[in-house]
């Protein structure tokens, strides 16, 4: 019997499972997937994330493949309203990072692997979880392949005293356990795609609040930007043309050819009614679902990962202790999460269609806001300092 099951190999997943190795625990981590993702996700990882990598011993190979990025403006109609500078932000790490996300995991994977040979097991789909008291059956999917039968005739695909839900936003088993989630904020829909780098911008983050609604362009390692464009209606058959289309129309930028797929989504907010239930705990976008948008949601999952691990190591140390120790972890990372959606709620309206005086209002407030005082707050709260 393990000491911890984490079920979801993505980037919180696998960093939790890096610090719960480097504190001795013995932790198995569980994925669906048979090969990473190669999909257009999570790119912004924000200082206090860095700190968290540190800790895993990941952030020199990190920085080492990444853009930092230390500066951000925001135009409008083709004139720059403001201007912002991360480097004014204390610490070692005063900038935001991009990388994508698949590199990103392929950093944390082969440090857990280094950490916990073997402690990656893929291919495993889990369809429920049975808390025993002393322990959690983990069971499968119906018909998998990795499940073995007990004596009841259910499928066993492990064992272990806490297991970690961190299978995203989508995933089945925060519903299936008993935990409820509620709709918090606004929603929203985009679509985004990667382009050769024009050069017009430098490492500099771009936003772009115009009429028609916002658009996102930060820099990317290897020659290439992140575009990010808000549409009216999710827009899942949507081609690079008429996505290259949408900015120009917008921006008046002309982004050269690309093979990118674009990817469409929609954004909506939601947090669990808890991130303890017994001896099964949330983390990640299972626990809480913020908007991509200013870049929170994987950063977000990677500080309840860094309060979650000694939380842990101490409730399997101390068991007569457990319950109020990982209350403390439900409690704090809970209120993280709906300051996070407070920010996204700001972002995602300040990235709306306007028009005529509103128009002129937003622009003015966005002015006023990347000038001194302000503007050191802004910094704080776009490079998540309030964490």
């Amino acid at each position: 019997m393990r000491d911890v099951i984490v079920v979801g190999g993505g980037p919180v997943g696998i960093l939790l499972g890096c610090l719960l190795a480097e504190r001795g625990v013995d932790v198995e981590v569980l994925e669906r997937r048979t090969e990473p993702s190669m999909h257009a996700k999570a790119i912004g990882i924000h200082p206090p994330s860095m700190r968290v990598l540190r800790q895993a011993g990941v952030a020199e190979e990190v920085l080492s493949r990444a853009v930092r990025i230390e500066s951000g403006s925001v135009q409008s109609g083709g004139r720059t309203l403001g201007r912002l500078s991360f480097a004014q932000v204390t610490g070692r790490f005063p900038f935001v990072v991009t990388l994508p996300q698949h590199e990103t995991e392929a950093v944390l994977r082969e440090r857990f692997a280094a950490l916990k040979p073997g402690g990656l097991r893929s291919g495993v789909g889990v369809g429920m979880l049975q808390d025993r008291g002393d322990h959690v059956d983990v069971l499968a999917e119906p018909g998998g392949a990795e499940a073995e039968t007990d004596d009841g005739g259910q499928e066993i695909v492990a064992q272990a005293r806490y297991v970690v839900v961190a299978d995203g936003a989508r995933g089945a088993l925060r519903d299936a356990v008993g935990i409820e989630s509620r709709a918090l904020g606004g929603a929203g829909t985009y679509l985004m795609a990667d382009y050769p780098d024009i050069g017009e911008h430098g490492d500099e983050a771009v936003l772009f609040f115009e009429e028609g609604g916002v658009v996102e362009s930060f820099p990317l390692p290897g020659g290439r930007r992140r575009w990010v464009a808000a549409t009216p209606t999710l827009r899942p058959h949507a081609s690079i043309d008429d996505l290259t289309a949408l900015i120009e129309q917008r921006t008046g930028v002309r982004l050269p050819p690309s093979e990118s797929v674009p990817s469409s989504f929609s954004v909506r907010q939601r947090l669990a009614s808890t991130m303890v239930h017994g001896r099964v705990l949330l983390a990640g976008d299972a626990a809480h679902e913020i908007s991509p948008i200013g870049g929170q949601g994987m950063n977000l999952g990677w500080l309840d990962a860094v309060a979650l691990a000694p939380a842990l190591k101490h409730a399997l140390a101390q068991p007569i202790e457990a319950a109020v120790t990982l209350a403390g972890y439900d409690r704090r990372r809970r209120r993280s999460a709906r300051m996070a959606v407070r920010q996204a709620g700001f972002n995602m309206a300040m990235g709306r269609p306007v028009s005529g005086l509103r128009l002129r209002a937003r622009n003015a407030l966005v002015r006023a806001l990347a000038l001194p005082p302000l503007n050191a707050l802004l910094s704080r709260a776009f490079t998540m300092r309030w964490l």
